[in-house]
């Protein structure tokens, strides 16, 4: 992809990088971010030496119980989607380290909950119709883009997509009433994987003059609907009781 005109290249960055590559390069904050949300594709399929049913399975909760599939399969979308320019664009070892982690993981989870763990994965309350999220996010994206290019497409239809893309994960805790309290770290690691987001932004526009406003409209979306579901981690959970929702 072209760089954009009239931005100058940024710290680290190859000569004539513009505005889209500054937007997907490593800053202060994204690195804390990164460990927060690798954490937390850990803690989904979570796995102990206990072989129940021919898998290892946890023994606070059965392999991939409580864990939404179709939000991990959201996510991998999301990550497919935004590092296409793996193989166009070319910032830094660890930028490209970091983006086949993503996708790597993301997948390997996917896999763990529909393979290897399927008999522990709760299908009944899993129910939430991405179609609802997918189609319109993707229409949005074609309409709400800083340039109509297929991969600045796709990487704004990750951006609006993974703003919403935790919503099936908490319709099913919302469906069966409860979570436990592996499955509530879980969610918040995801939470401060976004809400760290929110400190980079600072720091960028601060320090860089950068503001991208599809990135930090669809952010705050985001850190809105964990707005309830941090209220009652920091009252319950960390309180050594189990996360109720209503269902």
């Amino acid at each position: 992809m072209e760089p954009r005109a009239g931005v100058a290249s940024g710290p680290g960055l190859p000569p004539g990088c513009g505005r889209w590559e500054r937007a997907r390069s490593p800053v202060l904050g994204r690195p804390l971010g990164t460990a927060a949300f690798q954490s937390c594709l850990q803690a989904g399929p979570r796995v102990c030496a206990r072989p129940v049913r021919g898998s290892l399975i946890s023994p606070l909760s059965g392999g991939a119980a409580g864990i939404s599939g179709k939000s991990q399969v959201l996510f991998a979308v999301v990550f497919t989607a935004r590092y296409l320019d793996l193989f166009t664009n070319y910032i830094s070892l660890y930028n490209t380290c970091m983006k086949v982690v993503y996708i790597a993981c993301s997948f390997t989870t996917v896999w763990m909950i529909y393979s290897k763990f399927k008999a522990t994965y709760d299908g009944n309350h899993d129910t939430f119709r991405v179609e609802f999220l997918v189609v319109p996010t993707a229409v949005l994206a074609f309409l709400v883009n800083h340039d109509f290019t297929p991969l600045e497409i796709l990487w704004t239809f990750s951006i609006y997509l993974e703003s919403v893309a935790i919503l099936p994960q908490l319709f099913m805790v919302s469906k069966t009433g409860e979570a436990e309290t592996i499955t509530s770290h879980y969610l918040f690691a995801l939470g401060v994987y976004r809400t760290l987001y929110l400190f980079n932004w600072i720091w960028r526009y601060h320090f860089e003059g950068f503001f991208d406003l599809i990135a930090i409209v669809a952010g705050l979306v985001q850190t809105v609907l964990y707005c309830d579901f941090f209220y009652l981690y920091v009252t319950k959970v960390l309180k050594g009781k189990k996360l109720s929702l209503p269902a």
